[in-house]
C-alpha cells in the first residue's frame, strides 16, 4: 500500500486541497490480489488504489473529479511507470516456456484447476475426447435442474481450446445446449474432462526456425446436427511448423450433399486466409507465393478449377466463385 502511495505522489496524480461545498466526490476503495506463479507457489502480493501504475494517465480529462481520499486530478508530463516483470511465463491462465529450439504453450494449471472445480469424483481418464459418430439432440436425456454449473463448464473449456485445438470440436459440440442442457450433454462434457485429465501435459509447440509459408486444411461433417440438418465447417492454419489458427463453425444454410457442406468449409477458410496474408505483409512477411489449401473432397477440388459446372454450383455460386477467384 505503501509503494502504491509512492508511485502515486512520485506521478502527480492529485492535488490534495478542500473541495468546494458545492461539488460531489468519489470514493475510492484498496484492491487486493495474491499472484501465484503458473506452478501455484505465491509470487507476490499486489495492491491497487487506482490502476496499474497509473497507466491511465494517459488519457486527459476535460472536467474537474473530486475523489476522497484524495479529492482532485491532475496529469503529469512523461510517461507513465511500468514493472518490467521479465519474459512472460504465466499470463492469464497461459504458460510459456522457451528454449532455443522454440516457444512451448499450455494451459497445465488452468486444466488442473478446471478439475478440480469439476469435482469428477473418480479418476478414470479416456482416450479421444468425444465417441466417433455422436449425433447428440435437444431432447436427449432429462434436463439439469441447475444449468450453471454446465455452462461455467463450457465456458471454461472453450477458453482452454486457444491452446488445445483438439477439443475444438468436441467442446462444440456440447456448447450449442447452453440454453437446456440434459443429463447426456453433461455426460459428454464430463468425456472432454476426462480426456484432458490423461493429456494434461500437452503443449503447442512453435518452433524458432520454421518458414513462413502458410498451408491450410479444410474439412466438413454434413448433415451434422439432427436437429436442424445443418452442416459443420472445420479448419487449420500452419505457418511453417506452427499451428496458428483453427476453428469449428456451424454453418448458417442447410447444405444438400457433403460437396457443398465441403465447398463452404474451403470458402470460410478462404476469407481466413485472405486474412492472415494481409496480417503478415503488415508485419512484413512476403506472402507473394500461393497458399496451398488442402481438401479431402475430389468434387471440391474440381468445382474450384472448372467454372462450368453451373448446374452443380448454381445455387452456392457466390461461394463457388469466391473460392475460384482467390
Amino acid at each position: 500500500m505503501a509503494e502504491e502511495i509512492a508511485a502515486l505522489e512520485r506521478t502527480g496524480t492529485w492535488d490534495v486541497f478542500t473541495p468546494p461545498s458545492s461539488v460531489r466526490h468519489i470514493t475510492c476503495k484498496w484492491v487486493y490480489k495474491i499472484k501465484t506463479r503458473s506452478d501455484g507457489p505465491l509470487e507476490r502480493y499486489k495492491t491497487r488504489l487506482l490502476d496499474l501504475q497509473n497507466a491511465f494517465l494517459n488519457g486527459e480529462l476535460s472536467e474537474e473529479v473530486y475523489m476522497q481520499p484524495p479529492p482532485g486530478y491532475s496529469i503529469p508530463d512523461g510517461m507513465f511507470l511500468m514493472i518490467d516483470l521479465g519474459p512472460v511465463r504465466y499470463f492469464l491462465g497461459l504458460e510459456v516456456s522457451s528454449t532455443s529450439d522454440g516457444f512451448y504453450i499450455s494451459q497445465e494449471k488452468y486444466i488442473q484447476d478446471l478439475l478440480t472445480r469439476a469435482a469428477l469424483g473418480d479418476e478414470r481418464t479416456v482416450e479421444t475426447p468425444m465417441e466417433l459418430n455422436v449425433r447428440l439432440r435437444a431432447t436427449d436425456g432429462d434436463p439439469l435442474p441447475d444449468p450453471t454449473r454446465y455452462r461455467h463448464l463450457v465456458g471454461s473449456l472453450v477458453y482452454l481450446a486457444v491452446t488445445r485445438p483438439n477439443i475444438s470440436y468436441p467442446v462444440h459440440i456440447p456448447s450449442q445446449f447452453m440454453s437446456a442442457p440434459t443429463s447426456v450433454h453433461y455426460s459428454h462434457l464430463l468425456r472432454v474432462l476426462r480426456y484432458l485429465r490423461g493429456t494434461i501435459s500437452r503443449l503447442l509447440f512453435f518452433p524458432s526456425s520454421s518458414s513462413l509459408q502458410l498451408q491450410t486444411y479444410s474439412d466438413a461433417t454434413w448433415d451434422s446436427d439432427p436437429d436442424d440438418r445443418k452442416s459443420l465447417s472445420a479448419y487449420c492454419v500452419f505457418l511453417g511448423g506452427s499451428l496458428i489458427a483453427w476453428k469449428t463453425k456451424k454453418q448458417v444454410a442447410v447444405s444438400r450433399s457433403s460437396v457443398e457442406a465441403e465447398l463452404r468449409a474451403m470458402a470460410l477458410l478462404t476469407a481466413e486466409v485472405t486474412w492472415l496474408r494481409w496480417l503478415l505483409a503488415d508485419f512484413g512477411v512476403s506472402a507473394a507465393a500461393p497458399t496451398p489449401l488442402l481438401s479431402d473432397s475430389s468434387g471440391d477440388i474440381s468445382i474450384a478449377r472448372d467454372p462450368v459446372k453451373h448446374e452443380l454450383t448454381k445455387h452456392i455460386g457466390v461461394d463457388a466463385f469466391f473460392l475460384r477467384r482467390c
